[in-house]
C-alpha cells in the first residue's frame, strides 16, 4: 500500500509539473528522468536507479539545474562514476536581509540566506518603558525608511546599528512578552495582546468569563465546520514510544493530549477525527491514509521526546516539526526515534530527494502552522509554569508519519518524557490540557490568517 501511495504521489507530481512538458525537449526528459528515478526507488531496482540518475545528471547539467545531491547518490550506487561537483554560481546580494514588515501581531524579517539561532540576540530593559531589543546579524538596505507598527505596542524602532547588525526595538508601557521563532530564512516575532485587548485582535480567541458552575464557552467570528483536522496520537498498543522515569510511557501521554485537543477543536467548531482513541497500535502508513480518506485540511501528530542517557537531565523543551529533509543532527536524531519500521530499503540521500520532490507544495503551509502552534503552546504553558518551559523551536525533520499526508502536516513534541521534571508535568491533567489548548489556538490562528 505504501508503494501504491507513492505512485499516486508521482502522478500528482506529474500533474503539478505538467507545464514542464510544454517547454524544451531537454526539460521534458529531465522531468521524466526524475519521475522514473522515484519509481525505481520504490521498486528497489538499483540498476534503474543508476540509469535514471545518469539521465538526471545529463539533462540537469544542460538545464543548469542544481543536481549535486543526485551526483552524490549516483556515486554512492556506482563507484565507477566520476564525481565532478562544482559549486553553483549565485549572485550574492550586498544586503543579507531582503524585507522587514508587520502582519497584524507579528514582525517578519526575511533573509537572503539560511540563518541560525546565533543570528538573533534578545534582551529586555526597563527604564520608564519596557524595552525589548532584537539584535539581528545582517544588513537591511531599507532600515531607515521602514515603519513598523503593531496594535497594542506603543512604538517600534528599526535601525542599522552597525554594518552587519540590525536592531528592532519594541517599546511599551506594560510587559508584552514577545515570542520569536527562527525559520530557515525567516525570523518571526509575535506579540500577544493584553487580556483586555484580546477581543479586538482578529487572530486571538475571545473567551467569556462566567461563573464556576457554568461551562466555559469560546466565541468565534468564523465558522470552521468545513475545516477538517485529523489528530494522530503517536505510538500505541505494542509500541509504547519513549519511556520516562517510573515507567512512564509516551503512548498514554500523547493519547490524553490528543483527546483534549479533539474536544478543544470540536468546541471551536471544527470537524475533528482521531487516528486512535484508545491504546491501540496503528501503522504509520495507516495514520496518513486515514487523514487522506477524511480529506483533512491539517494533520497533527503528537509525540513526546526522549534523550540519550548522557543528556537525560539537560534535554528538555517543547518543539514543533514540519516535514522537510532534516539539516540538523538533533532533528535527525528525533526523526530516527519516530521513524522506526519505515522505508528501510532507502538510503538517507534517497529519502531526502523523495521528500524534496513529493512534499514541496505543502512545506510552506506546514511551516506556518508549526510556527503558530509552537507560539501558542509556549504562551499557554508559560502562564502556568513560567520560564520552566523551554522553547526548543520550530524545526524541519524527515518524519515518515507525515510523508503520506496529502495536506499540510506537523509533528508536535510536547516535552521530554525522559527528563525528571518534565516527565512529571507530562503526566498531569493540567499540563496536557494547556498543551492541547495551545495547539488548538495555533490552528485557529493559522486559519484566521489564511482566511483573511
Amino acid at each position: 500500500m505504501l508503494k501504491q501511495f507513492y505512485l499516486i504521489c508521482i502522478v500528482i507530481l506529474f500533474l503539478n509539473n505538467g507545464t514542464n512538458l510544454y517547454g524544451s525537449t531537454t526539460s521534458s526528459k529531465f522531468f521524466y528522468a526524475k519521475k522514473n528515478y522515484i519509481t525505481s526507488i520504490l521498486h528497489n531496482n538499483k540498476q534503474k536507479q543508476i540509469k535514471y540518475l545518469k539521465q538526471i545528471v545529463q539533462y540537469g547539467t544542460k538545464l543548469n539545474k542544481n543536481i549535486t545531491q543526485y551526483k552524490y547518490e549516483l556515486y554512492r550506487l556506482d563507484k565507477s562514476t566520476k564525481l565532478h561537483i562544482t559549486k553553483q554560481k549565485s549572485i550574492k546580494s550586498k544586503y543579507s536581509i531582503s524585507s522587514v514588515y508587520t502582519n497584524k501581531n507579528t514582525i517578519v524579517v526575511n533573509f537572503n540566506k539560511h540563518i541560525y539561532k546565533s543570528y538573533v540576540r534578545f534582551s529586555k530593559e526597563k527604564a520608564g518603558y519596557f524595552k525589548y531589543i532584537f539584535s539581528i546579524k545582517g544588513n537591511f538596505k531599507d532600515a531607515s525608511p521602514t515603519k513598523l507598527s503593531i496594535n497594542g505596542v506603543y512604538k517600534i524602532k528599526i535601525f542599522q546599528a552597525k554594518t552587519n547588525l540590525l536592531k528592532i526595538v519594541l517599546l511599551n508601557k506594560t510587559d508584552i512578552k514577545p515570542v520569536y521563532h527562527i525559520g530557515k530564512r525567516q525570523l518571526i516575532i509575535t506579540v500577544y495582546p493584553k487580556k483586555q485587548d484580546i477581543k479586538k485582535n482578529l487572530y486571538n480567541l475571545r473567551e467569556i468569563k462566567i461563573k464556576k458552575t457554568e461551562q466555559k464557552t469560546n466565541v468565534f467570528n468564523v465558522n470552521y465546520k468545513n475545516k477538517i483536522i485529523v489528530i494522530d496520537a503517536g505510538h500505541g498498543g505494542k509500541d509504547s514510544g519513549a519511556l520516562g522515569p517510573h515507567h512512564r510511557m509516551e503512548k498514554y501521554v500523547v493519547l490524553n493530549i490528543a483527546k483534549y485537543l479533539y474536544k478543544s477543536l470540536k468546541n471551536r467548531g471544527f470537524t475533528v477525527y482521531l487516528t486512535r482513541d484508545r491504546d491501540k497500535f496503528i501503522s504509520l502508513r495507516y495514520r496518513t491514509k486515514f487523514a487522506n480518506k477524511k480529506n483533512a485540511d491539517i494533520f497533527i501528530s503528537i509525540h513526546a521526546n526522549a534523550a540519550r542517557k548522557a543528556r537525560i537531565k539537560v534535554a528538555k523543551g517543547v518543539e514543533t516539526y514540519f516535514l522537510s529533509p532534516a539539516r540538523s543532527n538533533r532533528a535527525k536524531r528525533v526523526a530516527a526515534l519516530e521513524n522506526k519500521g519505515d522505508i528501510h530499503s532507502m538510503s538517507y540521500s534517497s529519502k531526502n530527494i523523495l521528500l524534496t520532490l513529493l512534499n514541496r507544495t505543502k512545506i510552506t503551509a506546514s511551516q506556518k502552522i508549526a510556527i503558530d502552534v509552537q507560539s501558542h503552546i509556549l504562551y499557554n504553558l508559560r502562564k502556568i509554569y513560567g520560564d520552566k518551559i523551554i522553547d526548543a523551536g520550530v524545526r524541519e525533520g524527515p518524519f515518515w508519519v507525515l510523508v503520506g499526508a496529502q495536506m499540510p502536516s506537523i509533528l508536535v513534541e510536547v516535552g521530554y518524557i525522559s527528563h525528571p521534571e518534565e516527565s512529571k508535568r507530562l503526566y498531569t491533567k493540567l499540563y496536557q490540557q494547556k498543551v492541547a489548548n495551545g495547539i488548538a489556538n495555533g490552528v485557529v490562528s493559522y486559519f484566521a490568517k489564511s482566511m483573511k
